[in-house]
C-alpha cells in the first residue's frame, strides 16, 4: 500500500510519526454519506460554543468569531460551494478545519470540552429527529388520504376474505380503516421513538465527561431537547434509537407491504375490484395491454430492504463492548437508506391511495359468491333458538346442497331451506342479502356503514389534531 506524501496535518495528528495509508484513509473516512449531517453538527456547534462562553471558556469576541464563521461555512454547504475533503475524515472535521480556516485561533477552541464521540451522537440524533417530524407529516397525510377514501365507500360492499377465501361481506370503507389502524399504530410507535431519543449527548464527551465546568442543561435545551443523556457511558455508545427507528420502519413498511398486496391483487383482471391512477403505473415493453401496478410493488419490495437494515443494526452493535468503537461508523448509512426509503414510500401512497377508484359492481358481484352470507344463516338460526353448533351443522349442510345445485344460498326456495331447519320462516331472505349481512353488523369495529364512518370521524379528527 502506498504512504501519503503530502504534508496536510491531521486534527488529532500530533502523536502519529507518519501520515495515513492512503487506503486507509479512504477505507475510514465518513466525509462522503454523513456531511448530510452537516446543518445538525453545526447548530450543536453553536449550542456547544454559546454554553463555553456561558461559563467563561470562550469570550464573547470568540464566541462571536465562531458563530459567525460557522453561518459563512453553512452558506457555502448550501451553496455547493463547500470544499469537502476525505482527508478530514467526516463531517465535524470537515467543518471544524474549514471553520479555523476562516476566523483563526478561535476556531481551535471550539472542540474545548467535547469529543467526536458526543458530537456525532448529538448530530445524529438532531438529524434523525428532524427527519422523524417529516415521516410524521407523510404518514399523517396518507391516513388522511385512507380515510377519505373509506368515507366515500362506507357502503361499497365487496367480500371480506380469510385464507384468501369468501368469508363475510364487509364495506370497501371497513376494510380501509383496518388499514388506517395499521397506520395508526406506526404513528405511535414513531412517536414513542421521538420521545425516547430526545436526549442530549452533549458533554458526555469521549465517555467519561469532562472535568471543564460545562452546563449540559444549557446546550440541551437551547438544542430542544427534553434533558441531558444520565450516563456518559451510555450516551457515546448508545445507538437503540436508531434501532427503534429502524424496527419502527420495518412494522411500517410491513403494513405498507400488505396494502400493497392486496392493490396488486386487486388491480388485477382476475379481481377487477380497483383501478389504479395510471401515473402509478407502467406499461410493458412488448406487451401493449399491460397496466403494471409498479409503485405497490416496489413499496412491496422495499420492506425487504428496510427490514435489512434493521438485522444489520442489531448485529452491528450486538458484540460491541462498551464505549465508542469505529464499528458505529457503520451506523449511518443503514439508517439514512432507512429514512429516505420510509419517506419515498409514504410519499408514494399518500399521492396514490386517495386517487384509487373501486371497481363497486365488481366487488358487489364478489361479495354474492362464496357463500359469504353462511354465517348469516346461522345466526339467524341461532336467534330461533337453535344451539350454535347445530346451526353450523344445518348451514354447512345448506351450503352443500347449494354448491350442488349450483346456485348461492338467497337462491334457494323457502321450501329448500326449511327442508334442512323447519326453524326458518320467510324473513330469513332479510339476512341473507348483502345489505343485510353488512348492516347487522352495527356495533363498534363492526362493518355496518353507520360504524364505519363514526370511526372514519374519529379517526380523522384524531390526525387533524396533531397538526
Amino acid at each position: 500500500m502506498t504512504k501519503k506524501t503530502d504534508s496536510e496535518q491531521k486534527l488529532w495528528g500530533g502523536r502519529f510519526t507518519e501520515p495515513t495509508d492512503s487506503f486507509v484513509e479512504r477505507f475510514t473516512a465518513s466525509e462522503s454519506f454523513d456531511r448530510r449531517m452537516a446543518e445538525q453538527d453545526i447548530r450543536g456547534s453553536v449550542a456547544h460554543a454559546t454554553m463555553l462562553c456561558t461559563k467563561g471558556i470562550l469570550s464573547a469576541d470568540e464566541l462571536s468569531a465562531i458563530k459567525t464563521g460557522l453561518e459563512q461555512v453553512q452558506a457555502d454547504i448550501d451553496s455547493g460551494q463547500f470544499e469537502w475533503s476525505v482527508s478530514r475524515e467526516d463531517v465535524h472535521m470537515n467543518i471544524e478545519a474549514a471553520l479555523t480556516a476562516r476566523i483563526g485561533a478561535a476556531g481551535k477552541k471550539l472542540h474545548t470540552g467535547r469529543s467526536r464521540n458526543d458530537q456525532v451522537a448529538t448530530d445524529i440524533r438532531l438529524w434523525l429527529r428532524d427527519q422523524i417530524d417529516l415521516i410524521e407529516a407523510d404518514l399523517s397525510r396518507l391516513q388522511e388520504g385512507v380515510i377519505g377514501l373509506a368515507q366515500e365507500n362506507s357502503d361499497t360492499i365487496m367480500p371480506g376474505f380469510t385464507h384468501l377465501q369468501s368469508a363475510q361481506p364487509i364495506t370497501f370503507g371497513h376494510h380501509l380503516m383496518a388499514w388506517n389502524e395499521m397506520l395508526e399504530r406506526d404513528y405511535s410507535r414513531l412517536m414513542d421513538c421521538r420521545d425516547r431519543m430526545n436526549v442530549s449527548p452533549l458533554g458526555a464527551s469521549a465517555l467519561a465527561g469532562t472535568s471543564y465546568p460545562i452546563d449540559r442543561n444549557q446546550t440541551s435545551d437551547m438544542l430542544g431537547f427534553d434533558a441531558p443523556t444520565r450516563n456518559s457511558l451510555d450516551s457515546v455508545s448508545d445507538r437503540d434509537f436508531a434501532i427503534e427507528f429502524c424496527s419502527f420502519a420495518s412494522v411500517c413498511l410491513m403494513h405498507l407491504s400488505r396494502m400493497s398486496e392486496e392493490m396488486i391483487l386487486w388491480a388485477s383482471s382476475q379481481f377487477a375490484f380497483i383501478d389504479l391512477p395510471d401515473r402509478f403505473c407502467t406499461g410493458s415493453s412488448i406487451m401493449p395491454q399491460k397496466k403494471n401496478p409498479d409503485v405497490p410493488e416496489l413499496v412491496r419490495g422495499k420492506s425487504g430492504r428496510v427490514f435489512g437494515h434493521l438485522v444489520a443494526l442489531l448485529t452491528l452493535m450486538k458484540s460491541q463492548p462498551l464505549a465508542y468503537n469505529k464499528d458505529n461508523q457503520e451506523d449511518k448509512e443503514p439508517l439514512f437508506d432507512t429514512v429516505d426509503t420510509v419517506q419515498d414510500c409514504l410519499r408514494a401512497f399518500a399521492d396514490m391511495i386517495p386517487a384509487i377508484q373501486p371497481k363497486k359492481e365488481n366487488m358487489r358481484a364478489a361479495a354474492s359468491q362464496g357463500f359469504s352470507t353462511a354465517t348469516d344463516l346461522a345466526d339467524y338460526l341461532v336467534g330461533q333458538g337453535l344451539a350454535f353448533r347445530d346451526a353450523h351443522e344445518v348451514v354447512g349442510l345448506a351450503v352443500a346442497h347449494a354448491i350442488e345445485a349450483d346456485c348461492d344460498l338467497s337462491d334457494l326456495s323457502l321450501e329448500q331451506l326449511q327442508g334442512f331447519s323447519s326453524l326458518i320462516e320467510a324473513d330469513v331472505f332479510e339476512y341473507l342479502t348483502l345489505e343485510g349481512s353488512v348492516n347487522s353488523r352495527d356495533h363498534i369495529g363492526g362493518t355496518a356503514p353507520a360504524q364505519v364512518r363514526s370511526a372514519a370521524v374519529a379517526a380523522l379528527l384524531l390526525v387533524k389534531a396533531r397538526n
